[in-house]
């Protein structure tokens, strides 16, 4: 099989991982809007910083147990169902990083050729969709080194030229001071400490468990490599941020009525999400603007065919080929990639078409994978016996707390009102239109990823516990997670040996219970960090 054709992306590309269309015009989104400014605009150092735990936690255990996919490690240990499970909120991750994507794109479009933004996106979406199903992965290796470079060069050229406008204020005096609007430094006021806090870890640890991430981790040569990748992206992450902060510092230091723009701010107009290309549009003389915009317009093309690439991947693995037809042939696989690239780019368009903010449908993105994939991510990897029925109850309570704080961006309403949650008026400025949705002040989404974590462990012991004591009886396994052969082969001391094509089982050592093991040897996997472990995903999984 050429699986490792279809999923793996050069590791030489990590950075491209988070530094794309929604990178740069979300941070200088977040940047520019007065009731924010850089202190809210976490994703640069947030992601940064997931790229680093990343490679210090999940990178050398996920190379070298030599998976292929983010879900393999789920599927082998939880079965096919739970991987199946797994995949919905890592699809949903994926469809939302991509409306973040083409809602950058469609802005770029919109202002470059003045056309309407939600035509703009449905535009910029069939010609992603159009050159990922074309070009594949070639498309993706080949983008990426000029969505890197376009960034770097164009942004950096556009800077200066914006800077050294008459209409623009010194951007180190608006940093502290009211000039046109609130200073773009912005603050952080003592009741929005825990949202700040919830949102920056949503960030940090959300952008770990990611095909996209992945992908290019374990098709590293080694797993010391994989790492070394990792902070050197994190590193170029925050470089990349920097003419992102400094467009979104000068679009609040601008007066736009000196501008060709027109009278009224684009925080006025509701085109925040905008200001990037405004930006360059309006503040740069027509040759630099003309470079830059073009720049920008390749750079977020560029970022959204490895994002759609990745959610067809895993599932045409993981899904359609494990769970379905697992003869599938190569040409089979890769008409299932074509078919699922068209359908998840529809429905990434619909959702970008839906909430207007490209920073809002970024941190959506990473909202559901921080909450039900994360703990998952962690219990597979470092914590021993975990089985199916606590993945099972990890995921619904995880999902269950999530969704009960609701979502403004989506428009969904809370069934569960946490404290400290309050009103909050938003006005439209065009329509005049005032809108009203429940802000969560309590940290709901990190209180929801540890209870998903605990729910996990929790009923994963308890479960294992009831059936080898008896006090359930073994029919009543219907998961096959405890006392099945395929589970007693992952978590009972079974040790598979490769003998050329066959597999031989060469120990079987009864099942016991553990209950007068140490805490700290019953729960934690102390070789996982260790470059000297077992090579293969099951014997990882077996006892000591």
């Amino acid at each position: 099989m050429n699986d490792f054709i279809l999923i793996y992306f050069p590791s030489y590309y990590l950075p491209a991982t988070w530094v794309g269309g929604g990178y740069i015009n979300g941070t200088a989104e977040y940047v520019y809007l007065p009731e924010y400014g850089l202190a809210w605009a976490q994703a640069p150092f947030g992601y940064a910083l997931s790229l680093v735990v990343g490679g210090l936690f999940f990178a050398k255990p996920m190379r070298s147990r030599g998976y292929v996919t983010m879900l393999d490690p789920f599927q082998q240990l939880y079965g096919k169902r739970m991987g199946g499970l797994l995949f919905i909120p890592a699809l949903m991750g994926e469809i939302f990083w991509s409306a973040a994507i083409l809602s950058a794109l469609g802005a770029t479009l919109s202002v470059i050729v003045d056309i309407n933004i939600n035509m703009s996106v449905v535009i910029s979406a069939l010609i992603a969709i159009f050159y990922t199903l074309v070009g594949g992965l070639y498309s993706v290796a080949y983008t990426d080194v000029v969505q890197l470079f376009c960034i770097f060069v164009g942004l950096w050229i556009s800077v200066p030229f914006a800077l050294s406008n008459p209409a623009v204020s010194d951007i180190s005096v608006s940093a502290k001071e009211p000039i046109h609007q609130s200073p773009w430094l912005g603050k952080i006021e003592p009741e929005d400490k825990w949202l700040w806090a919830d949102n920056f870890f949503l960030l940090m640890l959300g952008g770990i468990p990611w095909q996209v991430y992945f992908q290019r981790v374990l098709s590293a040569s080694s797993a010391t490599y994989a790492q070394v990748l990792s902070f050197l992206a994190a590193f170029g992450c925050l470089v990349m941020a920097v003419p992102s902060v400094l467009i979104g510092a000068i679009g609040a230091s601008t007066d736009w009525n000196r501008t060709s723009y027109g009278s009224l701010a684009p925080k006025d107009k509701d085109e925040s999400d905008m200001i990037l290309p405004i930006v360059l549009q309006h503040l740069c003389p027509p040759y630099v603007s003309f470079f830059g915009l073009g720049a920008v317009s390749a750079a977020v093309m560029s970022s959204a065919d490895s994002s759609i690439l990745s959610a067809s991947s895993m599932f045409a693995r993981n899904i359609y080929q494990l769970a379905f037809r697992q003869s599938a042939s190569d040409s089979e696989i890769v008409w299932v990639m074509r078919i699922t690239i068209f359908i998840f780019g529809a429905f990434a368009t619909a959702m970008a078409l839906l909430t207007g903010s490209v920073y809002g449908l970024w941190y959506l993105s990473s909202d559901l994978v921080y909450v039900i994939i994360f703990p998952q991510l962690l219990s597979v990897l470092f914590i021993k016996g975990t089985n199916t029925y606590g993945s099972v109850a990890g995921y619904v309570f995880g999902l269950l707390l999530r969704i009960g704080g609701g979502e403004p961006y989506l428009k969904l309403p809370p069934f569960i009102y946490y404290p400290g949650w309050v009103t909050v008026e938003k006005t439209h400025h065009l329509t005049g239109d005032v809108e009203y949705f429940v802000q969560q002040r309590f940290p709901f989404k990190s209180v929801s990823m540890v209870a998903s974590f605990l729910a996990n462990v929790v009923f994963s012991y308890l479960t294992k516990y009831l059936f080898e004591s008896g006090l359930l009886s073994h029919k009543y396994d219907f998961l096959d997670a405890v006392v099945s052969k395929h589970s007693k082969e992952i978590m009972d001391k079974a040790t598979l040996v490769s003998n050329h094509d066959n597999i031989i089982l060469t120990e079987m050592a009864p099942v016991r219970q553990a209950l007068g093991a140490s805490v700290a040897g019953t729960f934690t996997n102390a070789e996982i960090l260790s470059d000297d472990g077992p090579s293969s995903p099951e014997s990882f999984h077996s006892g000591n």
